[in-house]
């Protein structure tokens, strides 16, 4: 069967306004009704994944909904992935760092910086060099954890 193209577009529109297991089943409704229940005719027709065709069509064919599982999705923080990295890194800091002067914020502030304390990382705690995060993520890292690094300024004579 051949669709017009406001055909396609509507479908492509209602496909794309789902998520999850209902775009699924909708997708899978639409292959069985008039695509022959064949996900590559939908994949070629209507451009759609035809993985993702083929696990609706055989969760309407088994009943059974498959779970998404989305926070296994994209790149963990490095402190999950380093399990003592965080208290790796509150040990060589927290003889660094200072209160607020002011006490305006709960924030301690730190001598230390990033930098430095990769370094202390590698040589005193022993982390490899490419298994430690980048500079940039430390200070990330160190934000997170309530430490804000200041400027260090020289004492002027």
């Amino acid at each position: 069967m051949m669709f017009s193209e406001a055909v396609k577009v509507a479908l492509k529109d209602a496909a794309q306004k789902l998520t999850g297991h209902r775009k699924r089943d909708f997708m899978a409704k639409v292959a069985e009704d008039y695509l022959d229940g064949s996900a590559r005719k939908a994949e070629t027709v209507l451009g759609w994944n035809r993985d993702g065709v083929q696990l609706g069509l055989h969760e309407r064919r088994t009943g059974m909904i498959c779970v998404d599982n989305y926070r296994a999705r994209g790149r963990h923080k490095s402190e999950s992935v380093l399990c003592d990295l965080e208290a790796d890194i509150r040990s060589l800091v927290d003889g660094q760092a200072q209160a607020d002067p002011k006490f305006q914020s709960t924030f301690l502030y730190t001598r230390i910086s990033a930098r430095a304390v990769r370094a202390a990382l590698m040589s005193e705690k022993g982390y490899a060099e490419p298994q430690l995060p980048t500079r940039q993520t430390i200070g990330a890292i160190l934000n997170r954890m309530g430490y804000r690094l200041k400027k260090h300024r020289r004492p002027n004579p």
